[in-house]
């Protein structure tokens, strides 16, 4: 029989916790996004996730926690997004995606890219999201070129103006680059659409409409297994689009971090048996990549007000699993993610106590607690031990 009726998997994303023992082989010394972010802001304001051990867990504190914490590490080679969260749930993988941050891409792709998309491409270079709007969209409008770049990511990335260019173009030239990134020597992770508004400098603001199309996972997750037993698998955020789909039941997008949460507090106040998985980008996304630790912390104390909202709605059957997919320490030079551990908080009102567990060898250890309780089989081949008897 199951312990837990409903499990809801918070994933903050890029919220490490210390350098992985690998990590220097990454070019990553040293960090700790986390802790740098609260010494770099003089502490944060997160009664909630204090109360789950956060802090006991990062040595910033030592609260009497209610919940069970404790450090994961990743066995999967890269620290990208699709590796954390395709490990999370089982896969293990041994080969990093593709990155084109120093080079732009090949020569070859761009020209295959426009002959198939009928506009030349402007950019081709790692930029963010912003950045890369101010230096050329009002040629992409005034042209109609067509804007090309990527990041410290497996990605690639289209700019499109929904008024100019419209969404089902730009959706359509994502299509098109997926399937040219497809080849081996041109793959990356994830195409993103990247539409936006505005007509002149100041005024471009990137919209929700954003859109993935990432490479399906080479193998059957505890996603796949979930929903084929019947359960429900719901998604919120960027989940969806990170496992193309695959073992999803039902998806809801989100237009923020404080978005999702949202979204996550009103999927519990419904009944329902299974997983709910969310990922909260902005951390990521917004300050992060752009080495903002105040915006970071800001953001880290919204999420903490929602949690309280969501810990208020839990049952003695439902169990709460807050994580991270990978670092991006904010006071770390460069702009890329960094390679680090990650918190895994458990909690339930029916824990007895809370506790400091032993680290885990692998975020895979998220995916087979899910199953185990549940009374499914993860699939062949898939990493990870179940937690369930700790709880």
């Amino acid at each position: 029989m199951k312990k837990y009726k409903r499990i809801f998997v918070i994933v903050l994303d890029s919220l490490g916790i210390g350098a992985m023992p690998d990590s220097e082989q990454y070019g990553d010394v040293g960090v700790h996004t986390f802790l740098h972010i609260w010494e770099s802001q003089g502490g944060l304001n997160i009664p909630h996730l204090r109360s789950l051990g956060m802090g006991n867990l990062c040595g910033v504190s030592k609260d009497r926690a209610k919940g069970c914490y404790m450090e994961l590490l990743e066995q999967s080679v890269g620290k990208d997004t699709m590796t954390g969260h395709w490990e999370m749930m089982g896969l293990h993988i041994t080969r990093p995606f593709q990155t084109f941050t120093e080079t732009g891409f090949p020569k070859e792709l761009i020209e295959e890219l426009e002959k198939r998309c009928g506009r030349k491409i402007i950019g081709n270079k790692s930029a963010s999201g912003t950045e890369i709007l101010e230096e050329y969209a009002e040629q992409e409008i005034e042209s109609g070129d067509m804007i090309v770049y990527t990041s410290a990511d497996s990605v690639l990335q289209i700019c499109g103006n929904e008024e100019t260019m419209g969404l089902e173009n730009l959706y359509r030239y994502c299509e098109i680059a997926r399937e040219l990134t497809m080849k081996d020597e041109w793959k990356v992770g994830r195409v993103i659409a990247r539409p936006y508004v505005g007509r002149k400098k100041g005024e471009f603001v990137r919209t929700a409409n954003r859109h993935d199309y990432a490479v399906k996972p080479y193998g059957r997750t505890a996603l796949n297994v979930l929903k084929e037993q019947g359960y429900d698998v719901i998604s919120v955020g960027k989940i969806y689009d990170i496992f193309c789909g695959e073992g999803i039941t039902e998806a809801h997008k989100s237009s923020s971090s404080v978005h999702g949460m949202e979204q996550t507090i009103d999927l519990a106040r419904k009944a329902f048996t299974g997983l709910c998985f969310t990922n909260l980008v902005d951390f990521d996304a917004l300050w992060g990549h752009r080495r903002n630790p105040a915006g970071y912390a800001k953001e880290l104390e919204a999420f903490d007000e929602k949690l309280g909202e969501l810990l208020k709605l839990l049952g003695d059957d439902d169990l709460l699993m807050i994580t991270a997919d990978h670092g991006n320490d904010p006071t770390y030079t460069g702009t890329d993610h960094t390679r680090e551990k990650v918190p895994l908080l458990l909690y339930s009102p029916s824990m007895k106590e809370g506790k400091l567990l032993e680290p885990g060898s692998t975020f895979g250890n998220i995916g087979y607690t899910i199953a185990d309780n549940f009374d499914v089989e993860m699939p062949y081949g898939t990493i990870g031990t179940s937690l369930l008897s700790h709880l």
